[in-house]
């Protein structure tokens, strides 16, 4: 045995090698891997077989014996419920900003290993983790769910913003539906305190109309009900412009100013990441007559919130600190008191209302 083991490993070395990089896998590099890792496995998966359930997920079903121990996450939400559900990863994918992770999550991930690119994990190292479970999505990993499975059981999210889902699923198959429950009760109750919050800081003018509008270095997107932080607003009862009040996820691509009457609200959400070129092409639209006579820009209710939180983290954990801040701009600082201090849930950059 310990001679098969060796082989493999040098012949999925050498499928990795220098002059290989940055091409296809072949079919005989798969076939090492999961052959490599049918081996390894069986002690890794043997620890706990107390009991096994079945977890439906976007590519199929995948049995799960026990509680998984070494976890691998390759997307951005899943690694925000890890952490929410109380289980450190052994392999997480690096974050889209503040690399190699989100600072609010470094904390719980100081034993983490970085496999690659949310875009483009690595097989090797992901397999070299031996892990017990993998977290994926349909939209980032489909392709590659065949040699994923054969690492390990192996899940797929239908949607990566989804955090609602994410933690349902997360929570089945690490045996911790009980945890995941709670999280999702303690957010909904949350919900419903922060949209009684507005309806009285608004009085009759309530719900309010917004646009959550995120600026590029040459265009601004234009985001749906339906993205990740556009449901939370849903969620508290604020209303949408007619040109995304029924379009699905994907977000609104602007390229001219003249469609700025299109985004027209009570008040403008705004995301931006700290760049030269998006601060530049934000003051090149905010200083536009089409954009001063909008209600948010005659009112001064725009506001500019936090990037990763609203958009770029996708998890439970982001969303209530998307929570903290949409209370911070309206009411005194949010105390929940159901959140573990680990969370951190009340320290939000909040950058208020633009004048």
């Amino acid at each position: 045995m310990a001679i098969k083991l060796l082989i493999m490993k040098g012949d999925i070395e050498r499928c990795f090698d220098q002059k290989h990089k940055g091409k296809a896998l072949s079919v005989m590099c798969f076939a090492f891997i999961a052959l490599y890792l049918g081996f390894c496995a069986v002690s890794a998966h043997a620890t706990d077989n107390t009991s096994t359930r079945t977890v439906k997920h976007a590519l199929g079903e995948t049995v799960i014996h026990g509680q998984p121990k070494r976890v691998v996450s390759l997307f951005q939400g899943a690694t925000d419920t890890l952490v929410a559900l109380g289980v450190e990863p052994v392999g997480v994918v690096e974050s889209w900003a503040q690399k190699p992770m989100y600072s609010y999550l470094r904390p719980q991930l100081k034993n983490v290993t970085y496999v690659g690119l949310e875009t483009q994990p690595s097989l090797e190292d992901i397999a070299l983790l031996k892990p017990d479970l993998i977290i994926a999505s349909r939209y980032r990993s489909e392709k590659i769910y065949g040699i994923l499975s054969q690492i390990a059981p192996t899940i797929a999210l239908e949607e990566v913003y989804d955090f609602r889902q994410t933690l349902k699923t997360t929570g089945k198959a690490l045996g911790r539906e009980n945890k995941s429950n709670q999280l999702l009760t303690d957010w909904q109750k949350r919900i419903i305190d922060t949209r009684h919050k507005l309806q009285e800081h608004f009085g009759k003018d309530w719900p309010q109309k917004i646009s959550l509008l995120d600026f590029r270095s040459d265009h601004v997107r234009l985001y749906t009900p339906d993205s990740f932080s556009g449901s939370i607003l849903s969620d508290l009862g604020f209303k949408w412009p007619q040109v995304v009040e029924d379009s699905q996820w994907a977000p609104q691509k602007l390229v001219s100013k003249e469609s700025i009457p299109l985004i027209d609200a009570d008040m403008y959400f705004v995301l931006m990441k700290d760049d030269a070129a998006v601060k530049k092409n934000y003051q090149s639209w905010s200083q536009h007559l089409l954009w001063q006579r909008t209600k948010a820009a005659k009112t001064h209710h725009i506001y500019h919130v936090d990037n990763i939180y609203w958009s770029l983290a996708g998890g439970i954990i982001s969303a209530n600190h998307m929570l903290d801040e949409v209370d911070t701009i309206f009411h005194p600082p949010y105390q929940s008191p159901t959140q573990g201090s680990n969370q951190d849930l009340n320290q939000i950059p909040h950058q208020g209302k633009l004048q």
